[in-house]
């Protein structure tokens, strides 16, 4: 499906005020709140179409300080909030010649980043499962080859200096995707959603990368598992008011712990379930089943809220010098260490 097909079938969107959230697990209307029906698709499916965007200052695993607690008091979460913005403002402070790499670039988190640091309900992690806020432990084999994925914007095996040639870099660095889960979950910017619905389809466009998610519903199996894409397979269903998505048939795309990326391993499998809650709010939730690198599965819960569109075009590469500067650095050292050998 075209964009420009997605931008015909688009229904207008209306800017509401944001639903407040109430309870860890599912995130729904305030108590007391007007009554709500879900709206439905001229053919019955019920209608979770629009501009969606899921900022949070929540993080997906819960932080060392924090340790077992899942939530603050109103109190403690103003506290949290307030440390986050004085770290992020003393390193930015900081004299360019102390300054981390990306830093010394202009990587300015008040610059780039798409949030604030406000807690999603005071919630500490996005994690439902573990209920200890933290991801499972990973495999022997996961443990093995971790060291060599520490870095999103390392090359294949690791080397951040490695680039013999652009397929050595990462395919977050070169605008192929993030993954899944990772191109529905939270960070940094850009998350911006549209999902639109036609009978038999469901299409979630995702800003970041320009990925678009095309999900059958009319019950077709998976394709053969020979094929695999770098967003999977999916196939979607609907279980009441709730959308589920099943996706298989994964890349290995070699980054399953940087949320900037998070993808999974061949043998992973990724469920997701939309369930809208109210006029501007969908509760997402999302199940990672990836016994070639977890050693059990985890569960997010992430709040969509209804964004003021519209969504404009992400060109990932339009005049990004990035790739072929990181090219030819990387051909000046080996010129430059020619003579010592």
């Amino acid at each position: 499906m075209s964009r420009r097909l997605l931008a015909a079938v688009l229904t207008p969107v209306i800017f509401v005020l944001l639903v407040p959230v109430a309870a860890i697990g599912q995130v729904r209307p305030q108590a007391g709140a007007a009554k709500w029906e879900q709206p439905r698709t001229p053919w019955g499916d019920p209608d979770i179409q629009g501009i969606w965007n899921n900022v949070t200052g929540t993080p997906l695993e819960r932080s060392a300080e924090l340790k077992d607690k899942a939530l603050l008091t109103k109190e403690e979460a103003a506290a949290y909030e307030r440390r986050i913005t004085e770290r992020i403002a003393a390193a930015e402070a900081t004299p360019v010649k102390e300054q981390t790499v990306f830093a010394r670039t202009g990587y300015s988190a008040a610059v780039w980043f798409e949030t604030g640091y406000a807690l999603t309900d005071n919630r500490t992690s996005l994690l439902l499962r573990p209920e200890d806020g933290r991801l499972p432990p990973l495999t022997p084999e996961a443990q093995k080859i971790l060291p060599t994925l520490a870095h999103p914007f390392a090359g294949q095996g690791g080397d951040l200096s490695l680039a013999d040639h652009p397929e050595d870099r990462g395919p977050y660095e070169r605008c192929i995707t993030r993954g899944l889960p990772g191109a529905m979950m939270p960070g940094f910017y850009n998350h911006n959603y549209q999902i639109v619905q036609i009978p038999g389809y469901v299409v979630i466009s995702v800003e970041m990368i320009h990925d678009v998610r095309i999900v059958p519903t009319d019950g077709r199996s998976h394709v053969g598992a020979g094929i695999k894409q770098w967003l999977g397979d999916s196939r979607g269903r609907w279980e009441g008011n709730t959308f589920v998505v099943e996706t298989t048939n994964f890349r290995d795309i070699g980054a399953q712990r940087e949320t900037t990326v998070f993808g999974t391993t061949e043998r992973g499998r990724v469920i997701e379930r939309f369930t809208r809650l109210g006029p501007d709010l969908i509760d997402y939730q999302v199940t990672v089943d990836d016994p070639g690198w977890y050693t059990q599965s985890w569960t997010a819960s992430i709040p969509m809220r209804k964004a003021q569109g519209p969504i404009y075009e992400y060109a990932c590469h339009e005049g990004n010098y990035g790739l072929p500067n990181i090219l030819a650095g990387r051909r000046r050292e080996e010129r430059d260490a020619a003579p010592k050998r």
